[in-house]
């Protein structure tokens, strides 16, 4: 044959295949308990052969060992989807610790912006109780709380007494809903008197008309209105207020010459007005949220053992427990003749097989994860966040011999109960910070620690630059430049040596 013709090769090589199976398990990894929740109802609802472990199960003998479960091997031994121990533990070999204390405090500062944190004292959302007592199903917190008046209820009723004109009412009615949470009215004017059928005029004769109900405050169109009418409330919004209001970035920077001379007042009258301000709310609406947020469930959790060790145990009420209803499958693949049934059928079991040993493996995982990163983390959960050492993917994957994008899915959306507090995995990991005297290194968060210790306990007549900070960083043997310092401090929320000192000569 010629070397321009055709001839046979045979070539060998190995490749992945990613089977259907296989790609789910790895979503199920990386999905938080929530979703995982949810993802094995949908299962629960589709899958005839699957059934959900409980007391019931166990008493029509539908989770018995015998006929429901599905046993298969792991590692040698023989388990079981139905295993009654309700927490798998493992318990790291450390010697004898300190204390705990609580967790860190949070490092911002005030901020005076609409949409950040309260920095005043009157806005959080007010607490709600109820009593049992009522039947049906799905009844919960959640009915409690919706029965209670809601911001858009209150606005309502007052609406319904102070305003007469019914092109007023109808303004108004449409303004209510164009409020967020906290009492703003955030919605873009022009298309909002599009949307209601009336001319701009008209739109802000009725925001005008609206913003003298209670509480005061709402439908301000941003933080220094709804200050403003608060003031106005109160009968204290003089020229020299509007003007401060006007400036209210000036008062984050701590710039008093300038605040005083824009004013016209002096310092002492300039601070009792910044104080007014500070009791002001400037989330108005925010006492009648009726969001529920949820609660984080941690995954694992840690507590110090009797010999001085730590026990790394799973969550198990974010453990789904399901079974594989043999006994069922038994019944009903006896009486199946048709073709189509009979693989229908065994499409099911396989894949009820398939999750009940997937939810096994991936709670292995966390497991094994969790109780390597508190083994390597150890001086952190001893002696705090000054102690936590830097550390990568990488060095979990080669102790528990997995790899690093496993590693990363099983950290994703997973969470920690620990003697300081719920962390979530992923914050175990920190880059690390050369040492100065060539031995070891530090995480970044520990650095950061250092910094805020260091100008928590500054002179406010001695304000320490952020060269200074690196000096003496230096000294405790964190080689750190001025720019990390620099970078590492705004991470922290915490304002320049410069606006520190208009702050601390304004609170001393």
């Amino acid at each position: 044959m010629t070397s321009g013709g055709m001839r046979l090769e045979l070539r060998h090589g190995q490749h992945l295949v990613m089977t259907p199976q296989l790609q789910q398990s790895i979503k199920l990894l990386q999905m938080s308990s929530m979703e995982l929740s949810s993802f094995v109802e949908q299962e629960l609802e589709k899958n005839p052969l699957l059934t959900r472990e409980s007391s019931e199960s166990v008493e029509s003998g539908e989770g018995s060992s015998g006929d429901a479960e599905e046993s298969w091997d792991s590692e040698g031994e023989d388990a079981t989807a139905s295993r009654e121990d309700d927490t798998v533990r493992d318990t790291a070999d450390v010697a004898e610790g300190a204390d705990f204390s609580a967790s860190e405090s949070d490092y911002g500062g005030d901020d005076f912006s609409s949409q950040g944190a309260e920095p005043w004292g009157a806005g959080g959302s007010s607490s709600t109780s109820g009593s049992g007592g009522f039947a049906g199903e799905g009844f919960g917190l959640e009915q409690t709380v919706a029965g209670e008046q809601t911001l858009k209820e209150y606005l309502l009723d007052q609406l319904a007494v102070d305003i007469q004109d019914p092109a007023g009412r109808i303004i108004g009615v449409q303004l209510i809903d164009a409020l967020d949470e906290s009492g703003y009215l955030t919605a873009d004017p022009e298309l909002l008197a599009e949307h209601i059928g009336c001319t701009a005029a008209r739109l802000e004769e009725g925001v005008l008309a609206m913003q003298q109900l209670d509480p005061p405050g709402v439908f301000a169109r941003n933080l220094a209105e709804c200050l403003a009418l608060q003031l106005r409330d109160k009968d204290r919004l003089d020229p020299a207020m509007e003007t401060l209001l006007d400036h209210i970035d000036l008062i984050a920077k701590g710039d008093i010459p300038a605040l005083c001379k824009r004013c016209g007042v002096d310092r002492e009258d300039l601070v009792e007005m910044i104080a007014e301000i500070r009791a002001l709310n400037p989330k108005p609406g925010s006492r009648f949220s009726r969001e529920i947020s949820q609660p984080i469930r941690p995954d694992v959790t840690v507590r110090r053992s009797k010999d001085g060790g730590w026990e790394v145990e799973l969550n198990s009420e974010t453990l789904p427990r399901v079974l594989v209803n043999r006994q069922y499958y038994a019944r009903i693949s006896s009486q199946a003749t048709d073709k189509k049934d009979r693989q229908y059928l065994s499409e099911q079991l396989g894949m009820a097989n398939w999750l009940v040993k997937a939810l096994d493996q991936r709670a292995q995982t966390i497991l094994k994860v969790s109780s390597e990163i508190v083994r390597q983390q150890d001086a952190f959960f001893r002696r705090g966040v000054a102690h936590l050492k830097p550390l990568i993917l990488r060095d979990i994957a080669e102790k528990v011999d997995l790899h690093e994008s496993t590693i990363s899915r099983v950290t994703t959306s997973k969470y920690m109960l620990t003697p300081r507090g719920i962390f979530e995995l992923k914050d175990f990991f920190t880059s690390a910070v050369g040492s100065s005297t060539g031995e070891g290194s530090h995480s970044s968060e520990s650095v950061k620690h250092a910094i805020k210790a260091l100008i928590d306990a500054e002179d406010p007549r001695r304000i320490l630059s952020d060269d200074t900070l690196a000096e003496m960083l230096q000294k405790q043997g964190i080689d750190v430049a001025r720019r990390t310092v620099a970078k590492y401090r705004e991470a922290l929320g915490i304002s320049s040596s410069v606006e520190r000192r208009r702050q601390k000569k304004l609170l001393s």
